[in-house]
């Protein structure tokens, strides 16, 4: 695992005081010159059994399996009795499920600040919690699943690499998902990606990590005022980072990889401007890095998949892109506040849905087709957008 990478860094940085003979008489390593270099030294003195983890999952298709139907959710209260959306998800036939963040509400009662928690034991017991339950029990036993993180599975509201405890966190999480003898368990950060299918069918998803290396977002002037309720947009040349250098070359690297669709999680939203929440449209400058990343690489058949919001809704964008782009945010699995929205963006396809929801990706090959759509707890399509293959730029 990384974590022993890293501890073997440590002891090659041990020092000695040698005595004339060449006995050793002191042996010891050098003060960490950081307050997270000092937590990761005592982060590598728990062992991953003292973490938890999810029951046994259904393994991940085949490399060469074709990939027609993915389901995603988000913000998942672990303390609340069943989910029927959850219930729903498990009767589902699907190839995969993707949780793209608040997987579990780790950070409700604030410990980890408040009661400086460095061991994040609020997060364990969390994580712990979604483990017993049976209907995400079901789901793992019935679908394959690939995961990224969002705030309250991060272990702190809103928060981004300033977090001091981020290193355990990640650690939780890969533990957790069974990902720390993985890539992603050797690098800092959760981001990751796998590719299915053969050419022609071939489905790439991307697990993005907005989380881990993001610096902090600009506060509003007018709390709670609409269009700006928590945050406003960064001017132009403030400091700006959604993903973090080494995940932004990983990322470019990764649409240069050959595929037809491309699933890209975003556990935040990426089209919308007009609301004042967490969203890329806080980060100007790197939601339009993220696209012309996407030019560069001359990247086709990318559909952007997030949540976060309580609400989902479904998002086309000519321009910025050099077809449709498009975006599917799912949310929540059973965090639900309102029966109606009347938040319209004007990328926006129909109103948005804030009750109890989870989203489908469906993937007709031979007729060249692609579906997105909203379905509520009972497992009820009550939104869905059609698109030809070749409005997202598939030939």
């Amino acid at each position: 695992m990384r974590r022993l990478a890293l501890m073997g860094v440590g002891l090659i940085s041990l020092g000695a005081c040698v005595t004339e003979n060449g006995g050793i008489t002191q042996i010891f390593a050098p003060k960490p010159d950081t307050a997270e270099a000092a937590l990761e030294l005592y982060y590598d003195t728990i062992p991953d059994s003292a973490l938890p983890k999810a029951p046994p999952g259904k393994a991940l298709p085949a490399e060469d399996a074709v990939i027609s139907r993915v389901i995603l959710g988000s913000c998942l209260d672990e303390e609340k009795d069943a989910s029927q959306a959850l219930m729903s998800i498990a009767e589902e036939e699907a190839d995969l499920f993707l949780m793209v963040g608040d997987n579990v509400y780790g950070d409700r009662d604030g410990r980890a600040y408040v009661n400086n928690d460095a061991d994040l034991m609020e997060l364990r017991e969390s994580f712990s919690d979604l483990a017993a339950r049976e209907d995400f029990q079901a789901i793992r036993a019935n679908i394959p699943m690939m995961v990224a993180w969002d705030d309250h599975d991060f272990g702190a509201n809103d928060a981004g690499k300033e977090f001091p405890f981020r290193g355990l966190a990640e650690r939780i999480h890969e533990v957790f998902w069974g990902l720390e003898d993985q890539d992603v368990g050797y690098w800092p950060g959760t981001y990751y990606a796998r590719t299915f299918g053969p050419e022609g069918q071939r489905t790439q998803v991307i697990m993005l990590d907005t989380r881990y290396f993001r610096s902090g977002l600009t506060p509003t002037d007018e709390w709670g005022a609409k269009g700006k309720e928590r945050y406003l947009p960064a001017a132009d040349g403030s400091m700006q980072d959604m993903l973090g250098s080494a995940q932004w070359t990983w990322l470019q690297n990764q649409l240069r990889e050959p595929a037809d669709l491309r699933l890209i999680a975003s556990s935040i939203q990426v089209m919308p401007t007009v609301h004042g929440w967490e969203a890329w449209s806080q980060m100007p400058a790197e939601r339009e890095r993220l696209f012309e990343s996407i030019k560069r690489a001359g990247a086709t058949g990318v559909v952007f998949l997030s949540g976060d919001r309580h609400t989902a809704f479904i998002y086309e964008e000519a321009g910025v892109l050099p077809y449709t782009a498009t975006e599917l945010t799912a949310s929540s699995l059973n965090v639900s506040f309102l029966s109606e929205s009347d938040e319209m963006d004007t990328r926006q396809v129909g109103a948005g849905a804030p009750v109890e929801n989870y989203g489908v990706v469906e993937i007709d090959w031979d007729g060249k087709r692609l579906s997105l759509l909203v379905k509520n707890n009972q497992g009820e399509t009550i939104r869905q957008n059609d698109m030809p293959f070749s409005a997202i730029g598939i030939d």
